[in-house]
């Protein structure tokens, strides 16, 4: 009984630890929580979550529009940089300046995120020349964008997922093994609980033999 206590209890545990591998994990298409913060002058804004339709989503490439609050005490003579943050994990980016640059091209944020599996691994971004193809498309972005009355601004942010298939196979080898450990020590402990009765029964027998007197252990 106790065997099979202690089997049962192994096997939960190990169920148990692939089913939080499973939660904490992104599927296809999920969206990765993403949030944003700018700074104007020596001011910084706390992280501002942002909603689903802002975010990338996980492991789908896809474009965005992020509208862009006025900064408080905005008055076009400084940039305003933006800095982005992904997923639970953290992931941050430095800051991109997206007003006040020196180019008058409109900006664009590229943004690679990398993944290995079911795993969000990180997050790279940086500013960009939106091309002449978006540009001939909405021929009003330029003028809209560089107003500087116009707020709030609207940048457009492209999502690129990149799978790391080196550490997803070096992941695979992480649960492999240890799902390999539980299992050994779960057998381990079946064996140890099994033989239990029969070492204490062959000690109990030999000890006993062999500390009694001869006369007492000769059967008349």
């Amino acid at each position: 009984m106790r065997t099979l206590t202690m089997w049962k209890l192994c096997v939960f545990v190990f169920g148990l630890v692939v089913f939080v591998e499973r939660c904490s994990a992104y599927g296809q298409g999920d969206f990765v929580p993403m949030s944003r913060r700018g700074q104007y002058h020596s001011m910084r804004t706390s992280w501002i979550d942002q909603l689903g339709r802002h975010c990338p989503r996980f492991g789908i490439d896809n474009e965005v529009v992020l509208p862009l609050p006025k900064p408080t005490g905005y008055t076009g003579t400084d940039p305003y940089k933006i800095a982005l943050l992904f997923g639970s994990e953290k992931y941050q980016t430095p800051w991109l300046f997206v007003v006040g640059r020196s180019s008058m091209e409109v900006p664009m944020i590229d943004v690679t995120l990398r993944y290995a599996g079911s795993d969000f691994l990180g997050a790279t971004a940086k500013v960009v020349n939106m091309p002449d193809s978006y540009l001939n498309e909405h021929p009003n972005i330029k003028t809209n964008f560089w107003e500087p009355n116009n707020w709030p601004k609207h940048i457009l942010v492209r999502y690129f997922w990149e799978e790391d298939s080196e550490i997803d196979v070096a992941a695979g080898l992480y649960v492999l093994f240890g799902s390999g450990l539980v299992l050994t020590v779960a057998m381990a402990l079946h064996i140890l609980q099994s033989s239990k009765d029969k070492l204490s029964r062959f000690i109990k027998e030999n000890v006993v033999e062999t500390a009694m007197p001869a006369d007492e252990a000769k059967v008349e």
